[in-house]
């Protein structure tokens, strides 16, 4: 399978839909486990042993982005994070995996139809009248379907894939899926507290009413910035399961830096992102966790609009404080500050293995050490391959299960800036932020 047909894979993905989801434990096991026959799920957890996809064909990874399609949930955000954030792994591996940013196996368009009909109820006619059945994006927990609302508005229709919940809680009682999660988004948390915060926040994925509300606090957030825009929620076209937004036209992260974009336009991307990802929980106290390229629209002039809100995390003031503090101490290497703030975020012993728990936090301030203008290198988001470093330490640390996603953003905001390359000082925009904490 040759690796520049990544667009033909698509159409691999979408003729391959239709199917039912698994949604037992047994049955997410057995499939888990013959991609694991074929080298599948086997070399995702050799690469957290630094063994990477060397040995993988094309069409081996190719075989692994089908199996973790077809079973979405945790197993698909598995692949999804891989694809942007282990810098380790080879392009053509990145540029396959990249495919579950923005599709998988989707499912049957009656399933759909009936989806919005049971959620909507008399109103669905309008909406389903002008929906397309192709969906424009197949995702972990539902697919997109492009329509019309009534007026001509265009829209985004996210229905969420039936028995997903079910398939969530499956993938959290499978242990091999557990650990790959865990240690990809934040090595060294305690499992049982990271197992559930994650089936915590997953869950919340499911419920698109909450999400509606999520969309438009960050909308009214964000309100009036020149360089992010946040999707109109139509709240008489949404349900539980069905949520619709104005429909934003952008370019994915590979063509936005295919188009070449000059040093301006790549600043206000990057300044725009860290400001959401960051500033948001330093200002609001609440961040969107899920930093994947798949849910960023770019414009040329560098503006990005800002999909999917489903994977929220708040915090009160006085843990924001201590988050803020977190940060100042880790970049001062004040050992003592440090304890200090991760007593306040809930962990137990902060002495124990505090060289270990240094070198974790060092990687997760890394582009902030230095002042002045400068780029977010590849190497300062944690590879695989340095986790496996200080894995046994990291099993000890036990840090609290409410940093999890913390740490995803960190981790998955850093791989996206490695990429589009702009150069700010980040010390002084984290400084920026902070202060209105």
């Amino acid at each position: 399978m040759a690796m520049d047909t990544a667009f033909n894979f698509v159409g691999r993905l979408r003729r391959k839909g239709g199917r039912p989801l698994p949604t037992s434990s047994f049955v997410r096991l057995h499939k888990t486990a013959a991609a694991a026959a074929r080298v599948g799920l086997g070399a995702l957890a050799g690469g957290l042993r630094g063994n990477g996809f060397g040995s993988l064909s094309a069409e081996g990874v190719a075989q692994v982005v089908e199996s973790l399609g077809e079973l979405k949930g945790v197993a698909m955000k598995v692949g999804q994070t891989l694809s942007y954030v282990d810098a380790s792994l080879s392009p053509e591996s990145r540029r396959l995996l990249s495919v579950l940013q923005v599709m998988s196996q989707p499912m049957d368009f009656w399933r759909i139809r009936r989806t919005i009909e049971e959620d909507l109820g008399a109103r669905a006619a309008g909406l389903l009248s002008r929906l397309e059945p192709e969906p424009v994006a197949s995702a972990s927990i539902g697919q997109v379907h492009r329509g019309l609302l009534g007026d001509g508005t265009r829209v985004a229709v996210k229905v969420r894939h039936p028995g997903i919940e079910e398939a969530i809680r499956a993938d959290l009682r499978i242990a091999l899926l557990g650990n790959l999660f865990a240690h990809l988004a934040a090595p060294g948390l305690a499992a049982e507290e990271m197992l559930v915060e994650a089936e915590t926040r997953f869950l919340e994925e499911c419920d698109y009413a909450l999400e509606a509300r999520r969309q438009m606090r960050f909308r009214e957030i964000l309100a009036g910035h020149p360089g992010l825009a946040i999707p109109a929620v139509h709240p008489e076209s949404c349900g539980p399961r069905v949520l619709t937004s104005t429909w934003h036209d952008g370019m994915g992260l590979d063509a936005f830096m295919a188009a070449a974009p000059f040093a301006a336009e790549r600043v206000r991307a990057s300044r725009g992102l860290y400001e959401f990802y960051v500033g948001t929980l330093y200002r609001h106290g609440l961040f969107n966790a899920d930093p994947h390229p798949g849910n960023l629209l770019f414009a040329r002039d560098g503006r990005v609009t800002l999909l999917d809100h489903g994977c929220v995390r708040a915090f009160e003031p006085p843990l924001v404080r201590a988050l803020v503090r977190l940060s100042r101490a880790v970049r001062a290497d004040d050992a003592r500050a440090t304890q200090d703030a991760l007593c306040e975020l809930g962990m137990a012993e902060p002495a124990l293995d505090f060289d270990v728990t240094r070198a974790l936090l060092r990687g997760l301030f890394a582009p902030l050490f230095e002042s002045g203008q400068h780029r977010v290198e590849p190497e300062h988001a944690i590879s695989m391959r340095q986790v496996a470093k200080l894995r046994r330490g990291l099993l000890r640390v036990r840090l609290p299960g409410r940093l999890l996603f913390l740490f995803r953003i960190r981790v998955g905001l850093y791989a996206v800036l490695a990429r589009i390359g702009a150069k700010l000082d980040w010390m002084e925009l984290e400084e920026e932020l902070a202060d209105a904490a």
